[in-house]
This record gives C-alpha cells, sequence and structure tokens, in this order.
C-alpha cells in the first residue's frame, strides 16, 4: 500500500467521522434515532455523488462487527439472560431457521425467484440490527427486560443467520440439501462458535484479573473481541457466536477481575468504539445502496418487504407464547423492532457471482437493500411513536410535577442571578436592585419549597435527586484529585487508591445510599 493510499484513507476516515459527529448532534436536536440519520445522509451523498462505492464484506466482518458485537455482549448480564433464555434461544434459533424456510418461499413464489436462491436471501435477512430501537430505548428510559430481549436476540440470532446463509448458500451453488448433514454442520458451527469464545474469553478474564492498569486491561478486551473473532473463523466455526460468547464472559466477571476505574475506562472505550462502527456500518448502508437497482426491482422489493414481516409476526407471536408473562404490548415491540442491518448488508455483498446468483445477484442486492432502508427508515422512525402510543414507558403525576416545579425554580433562580450580576456591572441601578431583588429572592424561596414539598412525598423522586447530586460530586471529587496528581501533589499509587474510592462510589447503581446510611 503506497503512502497517497494511506493519506487517502485517512482522509475518508476522517471526513466520515466528522459527518457522523455532525449527525449525531442534528439526530439528538431533532429526536430522530441516530442509525437512521446516518442511513439518510449516506443516501444523500449517493444523489449529490451517483459513482458507486464499493467496498468488501469483510471491513464489515471483519472490522466493524466484533467491536458492535462485543459493546453489546459486555453489557448483557446472567441474571437478565436467564430470566428470559429459553424464549431468547428460541428467538435466536428456531426462530432465524423458520425465518429462512418461510421469507424463501413467500419470496420465490411471489417473484418467481428460483427457491434455492430465495432461501440464501430468506437467510441473510433472518439477523436483526436493533442498534436504532435499543439506543431509543435507552433515552427514553423503556423496560430493562424488554431492551435485553430484544438486544440478546439480536446478537443470538446474527450468528444463526450467517450459519444458516452458508448452509444455503452451499446448498444452492453445489445443489442438492441434506438434511442430517445440515443439521450437523449447524451444531458443529454454531457450538464451535459458543466454545471459542467460551474459552478464550474466560482465559481473557484470568489474564486480566492478575493485572491493575486499565490501558492493558482495556487493551485485552481489544484481543478478545477481535482475536475470537478470528479464532473462530480460523477453526471454521462462527465468528460472530465467538465474540458474543466472549463479550458476555467478560462482561460478567469484569466485577471481579478489574478494579472500579477499570471498569470505568473499558465502559467508555466500547461505547466510543460501537459509537464509530455504527458510524461507519450506517453511512456505508447509505453509500453502498444502488438507487437505480432500487427503482428497478421495486415489485420484488416489495414482496420481500411483506415476506420478512409476515415472518417476523409468526417467529415473534409464535414463541413468544413460551415467554413468562410476556405483555402483548412488549410483543409490538419485538415485532416492529425487528430492523436489519450490518450483517444482512454484508452478507448480501458477499454473495458470489456463479452458479445460479450469475443472473439474480442484482435482484438480490436489490431486496436486501430495500428490506434495510424499509426497517430503517419506517420501522426506525416510528418506533418513539409506537413506544409512546403502547405507553410502555410510563411516569408518575409526581415526576411531571417536580420536573414543572424544579425548571420553574432553576428558572427563576437564573433570572435572579443575571440581575445581580447586571447590578454589580452597573447596568442596573441599586434602586432599581434593592426594589426587585427581595421580591424575586422570595419568589425563589417559595418556589424551592415547592420542589421540596414534592420531593419529599415519592421516595423514588428522591432517591433519584439525590443519586443525581451526588454522582456530580464524586465527578467533582475525581476532578481535584487529578489536579493534585497533575500538580505534583499526591504520589501515583495514592491518586490510584483514591481515585478507585471513588470510581467504586460511581459505579453503584445508588451511590447517595451509601453516604446516607
Amino acid at each position: 500500500m503506497t503512502t497517497e493510499n494511506i493519506i487517502f484513507i485517512e482522509e475518508v476516515i476522517v471526513v466520515l467521522l466528522l459527518i457522523a459527529s455532525g449527525v449525531a448532534v442534528a439526530a439528538r436536536r431533532f429526536r430522530v434515532p441516530y442509525t437512521v440519520g446516518l442511513v439518510i445522509i449516506g443516501l444523500f451523498i449517493t444523489l449529490l455523488n451517483p459513482r458507486q462505492m464499493e467496498f468488501t464484506p469483510q471491513i464489515i466482518m471483519l472490522l466493524l462487527v466484533p467491536p458492535l458485537v462485543f459493546e453489546a455482549a459486555f453489557h448483557i448480564r446472567f441474571d437478565d439472560l436467564r430470566h428470559d433464555f429459553w424464549l431468547i434461544m428460541l428467538l435466536a434459533v428456531p426462530g432465524v431457521i423458520l425465518t429462512t424456510l418461510l421469507v424463501g418461499w413467500l419470496v420465490s413464489w411471489g417473484t418467481g425467484l428460483a427457491l434455492e436462491a430465495a432461501l440464501v436471501f430468506g437467510a441473510l435477512i433472518a439477523a436483526t440490527d436493533p442498534v436504532a430501537v435499543v439506543a431509543l430505548f435507552r433515552t427514553l428510559g423503556a423496560p430493562r427486560r424488554l431492551q435485553v430481549l430484544l438486544e440478546s436476540e439480536s446478537l443470538l440470532n446474527d450468528g444463526t443467520a450467517i450459519v444458516m446463509f452458508g448452509l444455503m448458500l452451499t446448498s444452492a451453488l453445489h445443489g442438492g440439501f441434506d438434511l442430517r448433514q445440515s443439521i450437523s454442520q449447524f451444531i458443529t458451527v454454531a457450538g464451535g462458535g459458543v466454545v471459542a469464545g467460551l474459552i478464550f474469553g474466560l482465559s481473557i478474564s484470568q489474564f486480566i484479573k492478575r493485572i491493575d492498569d486499565p490501558l492493558v486491561e482495556t487493551a485485552l478486551t481489544t484481543v478478545l473481541a477481535f482475536g475470537s473473532y478470528v479464532l473462530a473463523e480460523n477453526f471454521h466455526v462462527s465468528g460472530v457466536l465467538a465474540v458474543v460468547t466472549a463479550g458476555i464472559i467478560s462482561g460478567n466477571t469484569s466485577r471481579e477481575t478489574m478494579s472500579a476505574s477499570t471498569r470505568i475506562v473499558v465502559h467508555n472505550f466500547w461505547e466510543y468504539a460501537a459509537f464509530v462502527a455504527n458510524s461507519f456500518i450506517f453511512l456505508l448502508i447509505g453509500l453502498a445502496i444502488d438507487l437505480n437497482l432500487l427503482f428497478e426491482n421495486w415489485r420484488a422489493i416489495a414482496w420481500a418487504i411483506l415476506a420478512a414481516l409476515l415472518a417476523r409476526v409468526v417467529s415473534t407471536y409464535g414463541f413468544s407464547i413460551f415467554g413468562r408473562e410476556i405483555p402483548p404490548k412488549w410483543k409490538h415491540v419485538l415485532f416492529w423492532g425487528g430492523l436489519r442491518g450490518a450483517i444482512t448488508l454484508a452478507l448480501a455483498l458477499s454473495l458470489p457471482q456463479e452458479g445460479i446468483f450469475i443472473a439474480e445477484r442484482g435482484r438480490l442486492l436489490a431486496m436486501a437493500f430495500g428490506v434495510v432502508l424499509f426497517t430503517l427508515l419506517v420501522q426506525g422512525f416510528s418506533m418513539d411513536w409506537l413506544v409512546k402510543r403502547l405507553k410502555l414507558v410510563i411516569r408518575s403525576a409526581v415526576q411531571d410535577e417536580y420536573e414543572n416545579r424544579h425548571a420553574r425554580y432553576v428558572a427563576a433562580r437564573a433570572g435572579y442571578d443575571y440581575l445581580r450580576r447586571l447590578n454589580q456591572e452597573g447596568m442596573v441601578s441599586e434602586h432599581t436592585w434593592q426594589k426587585l431583588s427581595p421580591l424575586m429572592k422570595k419568589q425563589n424561596d417559595s418556589l424551592m419549597d415547592e420542589v421540596r414539598q414534592v420531593m419529599t412525598s415519592d421516595p423514588d423522586v428522591e432517591a433519584e435527586e439525590l443519586d443525581t447530586a451526588y454522582r456530580e460530586a464524586l465527578r467533582a471529587q475525581r476532578t481535584a484529585l487529578t489536579g493534585l496528581l497533575r500538580d505534583g501533589v499526591i504520589t501515583d499509587e495514592t491518586y490510584s487508591n483514591l481515585v478507585g474510592e471513588v470510581d467504586e462510589s460511581l459505579m453503584d447503581e445508588n451511590p447517595s445510599a451509601r453516604l446516607i446510611e
């Protein structure tokens, strides 16, 4: 690779990160899913510059999927997973197989596509990618269990779909379908990926347990994320399932193997890595889509969208009857939250130009891109409305009243402080200040009393306010300790010990409770 190529790649990365940052700010401002905004920007760039951007699926699978999958898996707790484990497994394994077969049959029947090719399409479209939905859940404060259900299913069905894709692709290229051999291969590839991730995850966790260096431990989790994928793929088993397993193992053992300070560093690093991977993936989705190809195959795309939705209905509502008291509203969200994204794009781009795919590859790409666009732009945009419509995020009247009174107090206090500064600077006369300040102070005291009344009337509201305030105090302590270290007042060892105590409190779910006790 020449120096010019390296510089060009660096320029592209910088531009993409700049675009992603701008989209993230705009998405928060206009309250739209961030990933959806990236796809729209990518499509807009494609319209301005019709030259098609080409990249290999390995870019996504080798560089972007591991950090995305590892970060999500790292935050899944065994206790959360255990509660709905069998439902998640039903959705992720039989659900993917059912989706593959049902979508394949419907697409073949509706479009005239050869059944072998249609089954390949069914497999590549079976993997869900709820990044936009999960991000929305975190913003709105949707039930934790529902978030775990959607995210865990996606993590596991990614690996299952990739295994099914390989089986269907082999069958389509070489003819014939041996059920016994396919089942054996499925168990070997999927199970082998889980075993590889388990072994690698436990090994790295034991290594991390014996050191105490945030940077080294973060580097080891990076080795774990990418290394588990490469290791599994070298043994011809599922790399995605290996990363999922390694991430879950690492995340659940981190409390015993990592200090509180290290966990904060690791969490921040992987949050940023997932942000970068998401940014690139969804921008690439918008840049890679050939709009002319979509228009030429709109009928096939319509059938593909219909087939994907019907399969999702059957899978979600069918298997959820085996879940532990899954509310009907949650089933609606699970169904509509089945977005498609990175895995579908990568698998579609990996379709070979041989055998039956010589004539059908273009149509399959169009259908895959069409389904991805529909799920992101239609389902992704409407998810906010659906969650609110179903009233999944319920705020108590006390919380609303507290927010209202607190905002009034903050606004009035800001007005009082501003007028005082104007008086100190000579912009407002002393006479005016002496007249207004007692009245404004009395108003502020009254508003503060109203805030105090609503806080003391609901322990949950009071606890949330106490935790928020105490976390800010802890962050201020951390900043002060960093300043002391920088100025040479304290040693590295003292700094490490004291910051560790602060970080331990920050990692608590209710940090103020310990202080009050």
